[in-house]
């Protein structure tokens, strides 16, 4: 019997879903999403596969879900009401947060209302100093009249993070087990366990956003285990991490922190599999949906990942060099830059006259116009569509017929007649506009990190990103755009690529060149030992198991540190040297220079991930879709700009590009729609993606 693993996106606008059987057989599901309760329309759309393919709950081996319902509930501020007890003097740390600013000349900006009020904030009178040495012990009555305060208030979460706890826990545990015996159902967040890491606010942050979002994440899984259950699915549920790494149910529950930004990681885990797999050294990744597109960047077959981020900063629009909105994480997630530009992004006339794109969407209700369904504002998918891009009969196979003259009627009298331009013009505008926004956010992961993006391949997924990666690309000067199979899909699709990650870390402030290096060895050794743990608790043991160890690194002095890989063996004074030579390259990769030989390292902290491997290695690199290739659709005008007008434009199907095909052209199928423009030359290659070369 075939065995199947799911992949569960869901996005602003669809919920994705597809099936991966051991043999390689894949089926897909678009379906729209249930705002209201996300788990109704993973049911529903896994039910709605059932019936197609005669699948039975029990295929079903393992499901594996990047979900978004713990950064929306950050975004709407919909979390749970935290109560926070913390080392007297430090009760504001939440609100004075650090010195950063996301723009730097607006005076009008203001911070984000913490996540804690003040009156939920209790202090005791207790100090730890840097080097876990006790300066004043922690009064047991004072810690209970604090939990009492908190308790009386009817708080439904508590974070505890007190003072240099990282390196001597012993008063955050005191109260943590005052909580656990005055209310043992009572979600707790304490910070010795959730981030033994240096840094007051960064600590503090993510010990309060983990509490915030517990009891959300928990209702959430319980709901969709239930509906699961219901549907005879009995399935192991996995969670994709902001990082790019599986967790389970259980583990997300109690650390949901690891999950806030795990609905983008998928597709760039699948990139990742599939660039390796056909030999691309570099790709920047760029998936554009329904609301929003981010990018990313693979560089030599690893992930970029960021050792902190902010949520609910809204959009990032802007440099990522200027931070300071939102809520701080000190979390690894990958790197991931975003834009608020989707397929429902609202085009806009602002009062200086000037076109304008998002960031608002239409989402999934009421949509664009062109869904008929009540929107009165014209989007960017409204836009392609006037531009002949899209074919109103054929999104998500059909499914979702487009109204194109309601489209064409409003886009004309919103946005085309106030700005005195014929429809088609002012579309591409709206459509050129999108893609210098989107344009923004593949800088900020390659030239603001030191990398030129042309010296990468672009790989484009998501409903919308084949249609607008190749102008981008050219913008660029990026000669190669890869879309790989189930593009509009592939967010899911990538999940089955991920491997169950579990990641650690300890502050451990020492120059490399003086520190006992026995010392660091054995601490390094704890948390291999402490993921190793993990991972046997999860059933992956011998070959299965894997653990990588990083380093935290900075020339002493500096504020900033950048994370290298350590290679196994024992730290002695040649592997002191490499790390060195690791860091000064890395270091001269992202900042231009690099200090010389005689300039201390000083390591700022150690790093483990666990690695729960599957026993086939991953999901095969060849899939063949149950789904069969619709007709050819006959050509259709398309436009192109001023430069080439309106061009009667071939449609094909993917498998037509075995033989290859210069363009213009529209590659059409069940979930995304590519355009190339005239000149690129496009084809298939061996693991079924498109592969098109842009000339100069």
């Amino acid at each position: 019997m075939v065995q199947y693993r799911v992949g569960v996106d869901i996005g602003g606008t669809f919920t994705d879903i597809v099936l991966l059987g051991d043999d390689g057989t894949i089926h897909t599901r678009k379906i729209s999403s249930s705002v209201e309760n996300y788990a109704h329309a993973i049911v529903d759309g896994l039910a709605a596969l059932f019936r197609e393919t005669g699948l039975a709950g029990d295929a079903i081996e393992e499901l594996r879900h990047g979900t978004t319902v713990a950064s929306n509930a950050i975004l709407e501020h919909k979390g749970a009401r935290v109560g926070l007890i913390t080392t007297r003097g430090f009760r504001d740390v939440l609100e004075i947060r650090t010195l950063r600013m996301p723009r730097l000349y607006d005076l009008a900006w203001e911070k984000p209302p913490p996540l804690v009020e003040r009156y939920l904030r209790q202090t005791v009178d207790e100090r730890i100093d840097a080097f876990g040495h006790i300066d004043r012990p922690l009064d047991p009555a004072e810690a209970e009249r604090a939990v009492d305060v908190l308790l009386a208030e009817k708080v439904e979460a508590i974070a505890v993070c007190l003072l240099h706890s990282f390196t001597n826990p012993v008063h955050e545990l005191a109260i943590k087990e005052i909580v656990t015996r005055k209310a043992p159902d009572l979600p707790l967040s304490v910070s010795c366990e959730v981030l033994p890491e240096i840094k007051e606010y960064e600590r503090t942050s993510t010990t309060v956003v983990n509490a915030y979002v517990m009891p959300v994440v928990a209702r959430y899984l319980r709901a969709l285990r239930k509906g699961l259950d219901a549907a005879g699915i009995p399935a192991r549920l996995l969670l994709m991490q902001s990082n790019g790494g599986l967790t389970t149910d259980s583990a997300a529950a109690e650390r949901p922190m690891n999950i806030i930004e795990s609905g983008p990681a998928g597709g760039v885990i699948g990139a990742q599999a599939l660039a390796r797999a056909t030999g691309l050294p570099g790709i920047i990744t760029f998936d554009m949906g329904g609301t929003t597109a981010k990018a990313s960047m693979v560089e030599d077959g690893a992930v970029t990942r960021a050792a902190e981020y902010s949520v609910g900063a809204g959009i990032m629009i802007g440099s990522r060099l200027l931070t300071g909105a939102g809520y701080t994480l000190k979390v690894p997630a990958i790197d991931l830059a975003e834009v608020g530009a989707g397929g429902g992004s609202l085009v806009w006339i602002d009062p200086a006259g000037s076109l304008q794109i998002g960031p608002e969407s239409a989402g999934a209700v009421p949509g664009p116009v062109c869904y008929d369904k009540g929107g009165e504002t014209p989007t960017i998918t409204d836009a392609n569509l006037l531009l002949g891009y899209i074919n109103p009969a054929h999104l998500v196979g059909g499914a979702v017929p487009l109204n194109a003259g309601k489209a064409r009627r409003v886009f004309a009298e919103k946005i085309a007649a106030p700005m005195g331009l014929p429809p088609e013009q002012a579309a591409y505008g709206a459509h050129l506009i999108a893609a210098s926004n989107m344009i923004r956010a593949i800088k900020a992961v390659s030239t603001e990190r030191g990398r030129d993006p042309r010296e990468f391949a672009l790989f484009a997924f998501g409903g919308n990103g084949p249609v607008f990666a190749c102008g981008m690309a050219q913008a660029l000067g990026i000669r190669r755009v890869v879309v790989p199979p189930s593009a509009g899909l592939f967010s899911s699709f990538g999940l089955l690529y991920a491997d169950v990650e579990h990641h650690y870390a300890r502050s451990f402030r020492r120059l490399l060149r003086k520190t006992d290096l026995g010392e660091v060895q054995r601490a390094w050794d704890a948390l291999a030992d402490q993921a190793a743990a993990q991972l046997a608790a999860e059933g992956f043991t011998g070959a299965r198991m894997k653990v990588r160890r990083s380093a935290a690194l900075h020339y002493h002095g500096q504020s900033f540190d950048l994370t290298v890989p350590v290679p196994d063996g024992i730290l002695d004074a040649t592997m002191v040297a490499r790390l060195e030579e690791a860091f000064g390259q890395e270091h001269e990769k992202t900042y231009g220079h690099r200090a010389g030989p005689e300039e201390p390292v000083e390591l700022v902290a150690i790093q483990v991930v666990g690695l729960g491997l599957r026993d086939n290695g991953g999901a095969p690199q060849r899939v063949r879709d149950s789904r069969p290739e619709p007709a050819a659709s006959p050509a259709r005008a398309a436009y192109f700009g001023s430069d080439h007008g309106w061009i009667e434009t071939p449609v094909l199907r993917r498998s037509d590009l075995a033989t290859a095909r210069t363009g213009p052209l529209i590659v059409e199928e069940y979930d995304a729609t590519c355009v190339v423009p005239p000149g690129a030359r496009a084809s298939l290659d061996s693991s079924g993606n498109i592969v098109i070369e842009l000339g100069e």
